[in-house]
């Protein structure tokens, strides 16, 4: 059966819908583009592809029966974790899928200022407040997949096919033809001819093994492990912090000696608190409910606990350790199919401590979408955009693993002497961010994905961090009594 869908409607399986089967129109004159996977890098490389004029359809391909409201699935099994999209790739999918913003705002997301609307402990000290530019979008991640699903299933010529698993590639090492495709219902098998794949199927990925059966070579892949595990529950917010209450966030210290932890309070949809408490190998968080506030208070600062002591549980405590990061290098093949990308975390997944994996997959889509306004589908397209994809990847992937690396038990390529040395002069550049406005901005700007790494080695940056900080450190955190007292003065209610 066949439906078309609204702004409004989930492009979900639909009652009556034989499962397997495409929803909205068939493919008809020009070219015919498949995207594997309906996250947010997939959702968001549909959009690219939508916009190309030489593109008549593009059809998703999905592995679950996608829910018809905010609702979590399994084939996200951190999405009941804290996920932000930051200022830079909020800007960049709003580019590519106008309005996004707005309706996510309708839909009850948070717009939270960076760092004005954040008390955060980072390894250096407090982040003092100020009013930036910068920002990010605070919600439950099945929200967020949700309002973008929406929006990009009403463009013309996109349709989904969901119930479906990918079991490999059509065509061979010169041109990918299509994908072959198996209905997860009937296990009937069948063969999607495309133009254009992009793979967006996340930390599963098999493209890798598609790409060998094709006849390439083996692709690097580099894994840095922390031992990280996260533990999530939603809350309700006590009084009226359920509106206009700062993110709350105690980060690791990484040259403490010890594992690291980390705790971080969400202002979510609907009055809500989501919150995260995260431990490398021999500091993991409890999976039992009775001990998470205990957790968050025996942190560096036990600020998060104290709050969370306040509200009410809304449900279980949800555990995953599927955290560590991973890097795939396919631009560095010597040869590249024509007709085929890798992007997301199919390409790069972070340890989702540090929020960047969607805004990184919405700058991955943004580069697919560039390359095609250049010159739409043609030969050498596909490498032009993954190498385009692996440089977005790369500011990210320094951040996370530079970190996670320096942890007690942790696996990987271990830092040479240019990461040693960058490492230390980062530490200090932070630390001279927190009490030197002028090196705290382009700090704020890299963090959010709003600038590129080099941006923390332009002179400017060079020099201040060498001078370091003019003002002395906060020795509390900035939470304002205003703050406080909606917390406190709200005690348990349930609001």
């Amino acid at each position: 059966m066949t439906t078309s869908h609204s702004p409004g409607q989930s492009p979900g399986h639909s009652p009556g819908q034989s499962p397997g089967h495409s929803h909205g129109p068939g493919p008809g004159h020009g070219r015919h583009a498949v995207v594997l996977g309906c996250g947010m890098a997939g959702s968001l490389a549909a959009a690219a592809l939508a916009a190309d004029p030489g593109i008549a359809s593009v059809t998703v391909v999905e592995r679950d029966r996608l829910p018809a409201g905010p609702e979590h699935r399994k084939g996200l099994p951190q999405g009941h974790h804290a996920h932000v999209l930051m200022s830079g790739g909020a800007r960049t999918v709003e580019a590519l899928v106008p309005g996004t913003l707005e309706r996510l705002a309708a839909a009850g997301a948070h717009r939270i200022g960076l760092p004005d609307g954040y008390v955060m402990l980072m390894p250096q000290g407090w982040l003092p407040r100020w009013t930036t530019d910068q920002y990010v979008i605070s919600c439950t991640r099945a929200l967020l997949d949700l309002v973008v699903r929406q929006a990009v299933f009403a463009m013309p010529g996109v349709r989904l096919r969901e119930d479906t698993e990918v079991t490999g590639l059509a065509g061979d090492a010169a041109q990918v033809t299509g994908v072959r495709v198996r209905d997860r219902t009937t296990g009937a098998a069948a063969e999607l001819p495309a133009d254009f794949v992009v793979d967006a199927t996340g930390r599963g990925s098999r493209a890798r093994d598609w790409l060998a059966a094709l006849g390439l070579p083996p692709v690097r892949e580099d894994v840095v492990d922390s031992g990280l595990m996260y533990a999530t529950r939603l809350f309700r917010a006590p009084g009226t912090a359920g509106e206009g209450f700062p993110v709350v966030n105690v980060q690791a210290d990484p040259d403490s000696g010890g594992p690291g932890q980390t705790a971080a309070l969400m202002p979510v949809e609907d009055g809500r608190w989501l919150v995260t408490l995260s431990g490398t190998r021999g500091g993991e968080p409890p999976s039992g409910e009775g001990e998470f506030v205990e957790f968050a208070r025996g942190m560096r600062h036990p600020l998060v606990g104290d709050l969370i002591a306040r509200a009410k549980p809304l449900g279980p405590v949800r555990v995953t350790r599927s955290t560590a990061n991973r890097r795939r290098y396919y631009e560095e093949l010597a040869a590249w199919p024509d007709g085929f990308v890798v992007l997301g975390d199919a390409v790069a997944g972070y340890n989702p401590v540090y929020g960047h994996g969607m805004s990184v997959a919405a700058h991955s889509a943004a580069a697919l979408a560039d390359r095609l306004r250049e010159g739409g589908v043609r030969p050498g397209t596909a490498r032009a955009v993954q190498r385009s994809v692996a440089t977005a990847a790369a500011g990210a992937w320094a951040q996370a693993t530079g970190q996670d690396v320096r942890f007690p038990g942790a696996t990987g390529p271990r830092p040479g002497l240019t990461d040693r040395l960058m490492r230390r002069y980062m530490s200090r550049l932070l630390r001279t961010a927190l009490g030197r406005p002028s090196i705290a901005e382009p700090v704020v700007e890299v963090f959010t994905l709003s600038a590129p790494m080099t941006r923390l080695v332009a002179p400017r940056v060079l020099l201040g961090t060498m001078l370091g900080p003019q003002l002395p450190p906060l020795s509390e955190p900035p939470l304002g009594r205003e703050e406080l007292a909606r917390v406190v003065d709200g005690g348990t209610e349930d609001g």
